[in-house]
């Protein structure tokens, strides 16, 4: 077996065999995370629990999401050949990097609040991460096309790349106005109470005024019709880009059903949540995530 240099030979980032290896354990994800349709155990935003082993909510999340693309830039760091790589594999890469700048780094930062997350939820997600980095960055370094003629040889057309580009970018900018919809409604409230507090004197433990945690149900954009939009169309991204990396992409469709088979029961037991929460009248015929169908 040939082994591969980095900061564990062979492995991270793999040789050819172990990443063939690790993409056959990766297509049988599905496997795992539909247990989740088993057990409503879910410790993390709207689930949250109180435990020990829970993190802090932005550093929680920080650190299991960074992992993926900074996993990918090292794979390709470490893999790619000394004369370069295809123009194409830089913008996928590019992709991916702008996508988890955002949902690593941007999104906790500007969160009003986020709630703490289980360790396990996090060795979960921090799992998922450098399997993904590992498997997309492999491909797009040394197993996938890494040639110009490849890339001519390949069955993705200059057409197909270009929509599945513009498809991930309608994602990407879906994905941060219905994220910042459910912001809005943190701000407002935060806003609110802090208001009252001040107009009241009051105050929780050490003088700090107490924020109590708020839900409603969205109205903007696709919360008109679906509850978890921003699910869809992060979705909606990495259909785009497993569009514009070719069908026979491995990796990128592995990531693209991995998603959704990992996201997909969150939703469906989010809609329950909400219709305890708020009523049947109240949620209406709102779809969990995919309109028409769940």
């Amino acid at each position: 077996m040939t082994t591969s240099p980095g900061l564990i030979p062979g492995y991270y980032p793999p040789s050819r065999e172990n990443y063939e290896t690790l993409l056959f354990l990766w297509t049988l994800y599905p496997l795992l995370s539909s247990l989740q349709w088993l057990t409503p155990w879910y410790p993390m935003g709207k689930t949250s629990i109180t435990s020990r082993l829970n993190l802090p909510g932005r550093i929680g999340w920080m650190t299991m999401e960074a992992p993926g693309f900074l996993t990918l830039l090292y794979t390709m760091r470490t893999l790619s050949p000394s004369s370069g790589l295809p123009w194409q594999n830089q913008v996928l890469a590019g992709l991916f990097v702008i996508h988890y700048c955002y949902r690593a780094i941007l999104f906790p930062l500007i969160q009003p609040s986020m709630s703490p997350l289980h360790i396990g939820v996090w060795l979960a997600a921090l799992t998922f991460q450098v399997c993904n980095g590992l498997c997309i960055g492999s491909w797009l370094a040394a197993y996938g096309p890494i040639s110009t003629e490849d890339w001519d040889t390949s069955k993705v057309g200059t057409g197909q790349f270009a929509v599945g580009i513009a498809v991930f970018y309608v994602g990407l900018a879906a994905n941060y106005f219905h994220d910042d919809e459910l912001r809005e409604i943190r701000r407002r409230e935060m806003a609110r109470q802090e208001r009252v507090a001040k107009e009241q004197g009051g105050m929780g433990k050490g003088g700090k005024k107490t924020i109590e945690k708020h839900y409603e149900i969205p109205t903007a954009g696709l919360f008109k019709y679906m509850l978890y939009p921003h699910y869809f169309v992060e979705w909606v991204e990495w259909f785009g880009f497993w569009m514009a990396a070719g069908w026979g992409c491995a990796p990128a469709r592995c990531f693209f059903v991995n998603e959704v088979t990992a996201m997909l029961p969150r939703a469906v037991r989010g809609k329950r949540w909400y219709v305890e929460r708020f009523g049947e009248e109240k949620v209406g015929r709102k779809w969990a995530v995919i309109p028409g169908v769940i």
